[in-house]
């Protein structure tokens, strides 16, 4: 059955967005969860709205000790579980015998391959037997990500559904949000960090950056991203 997107009412709130995009996926829907501030919104939303969503992570192997330390505290107050994801360990090894600990800081195509290894193949089987997966991008984050829809058909990975509920939100109302409901926050975002990926490719932003300027930030703009949300 080809997956249809859903008709929003305009100015649908994120709980509206998940809840319309749940429905119509017609199957399980899980959040791709890096433990950022947007996807612990999200999961808290999710729970107060009554809303059966799946979880995953994707453990690269290059993670921040914070990053852990924001999964227990979700797992410890939403009683929740957590479905983890590696990479090949035969991929990492025979890439970095060949070509070092930091190839990615290279070239783009070393970088890409090594988020092909980390990221998008532990990806592939993670939302293999889904019928939606729920990310937190939002339409300020970056140039890359400037014409999101809220929903969308995701034909790269089998026309399922990909769900954005915090597509319009400013970081001001992210960060308004997770004080208000005093949800589990990455030590590394109080100190810059506003896009938390691997250690090695993660900075904290300058003033007048956007949030993913401190990804991958020897690279030029339009190619900041790692492949799991390809287009």
């Amino acid at each position: 059955m080809r997956l249809r997107i859903p008709e929003l009412p305009l100015g649908a709130t994120p709980a509206e967005i998940l809840k319309a995009g749940i429905e119509s996926s017609h199957g399980p829907v899980s959040l791709a969860c890096s433990f950022s501030l947007e996807d612990v919104a999200i999961i808290d939303i999710a729970h107060k709205a009554g809303l059966q969503l799946g979880v995953f992570a994707i453990d690269t192997g290059r993670l921040n000790e914070e990053t852990y330390e924001v999964a227990d505290a979700l797992t410890e107050r939403y009683r929740l579980k957590i479905d983890w994801y590696f990479p090949c360990h035969e991929n990492v090894e025979k890439l970095e015998r060949a070509k070092g600990l930091f190839s990615f800081r290279e070239s783009t195509e070393n970088r890409v391959e090594c988020c092909s290894i980390r990221k998008v193949e532990p990806l592939s089987r993670a939302i293999k037997y889904l019928s939606g997966w729920v990310t937190g991008m939002r339409r300020e984050q970056s140039v890359t990500r400037s014409d999101l829809q809220a929903i969308e058909i995701d034909e790269l990975n089998g026309g399922i559904l990909k769900i954005n509920p915090l597509i319009d939100w400013s970081e001001e109302e992210l960060i308004a949000y997770s004080e208000a409901n005093h949800l589990p926050k990455n030590r590394l975002f109080s100190q810059g960090y506003r896009s938390i990926g691997c250690a090695p490719c993660t900075r904290a932003v300058k003033p007048g950056e956007d949030a993913r300027a401190g990804r991958w930030w020897w690279e030029n703009p339009e190619n900041k991203e790692c492949g799991l949300h390809r287009r």
